[in-house]
């Protein structure tokens, strides 16, 4: 059995959910959020809770009806409170800037790298090397983040690159280690 599909899901004030047509809409203060549900989970949303059912005793419906109790979680927060996320530029000559609708990013090549903000994403700079990112959607968020993090991501013997805010890198020690 799901546990995480069990949990009874609260309502904060504020945040409005509906049930139409097999996909869950919440709106809340900082927007609205949409997802399709699965034909194997059963979502009751009474006025203040929201509970998920599988209709089937198979895997494969208990995976689902986990799966759609965190989306749902992660659209109720999203929606009430937002979500962010940090990336900071370790090394020389490492920075970010932002310049309307894009990210330019100096990491070490021969010429910067230029990244289009996606729409519901907002992005700050804390410094020239620390950047927040800030938006509804969890993943769409996370993806972001993550591809920002792909253009140099950390390497383990200077740990030089671009790294997601208290990120732990394991360090190496080198060629010298060996002898």
């Amino acid at each position: 059995m799901s546990r995480i599909g069990n949990r009874h899901l609260t309502i904060p004030a504020g945040v409005i959910a509906s049930l139409v047509d097999n996909e869950i809409v919440v709106k809340g203060p900082k927007g609205e959020l949409k997802t399709k549900t699965s034909d194997l989970v059963e979502v009751k949303i009474n006025e203040t809770t929201i509970e998920t059912k599988a209709l089937k005793t198979t895997r494969e419906a208990n995976i689902m009806q986990g799966t759609i109790n965190s989306l749902i979680n992660n659209m109720i927060i999203g929606v009430s409170t937002g979500y962010q996320k940090g990336l900071e530029a370790v090394g020389v000559g490492y920075r970010f800037n932002v310049q309307g609708n894009k990210i330019i990013i100096s990491a070490g090549y021969s010429h910067p790298v230029e990244i289009k903000i996606p729409e519901g994403i907002k992005a700050e700079l804390v410094s020239n090397t620390e950047l927040t990112l800030s938006g509804i959607d969890k993943q769409k968020l996370s993806e972001f983040a993550a591809n920002i993090r792909k253009v140099r991501e950390p390497e383990p013997y200077k740990g030089k690159g671009i790294r997601y805010k208290n990120e732990y890198v394991r360090r190496k020690e080198g060629k010298k280690a060996a002898k």
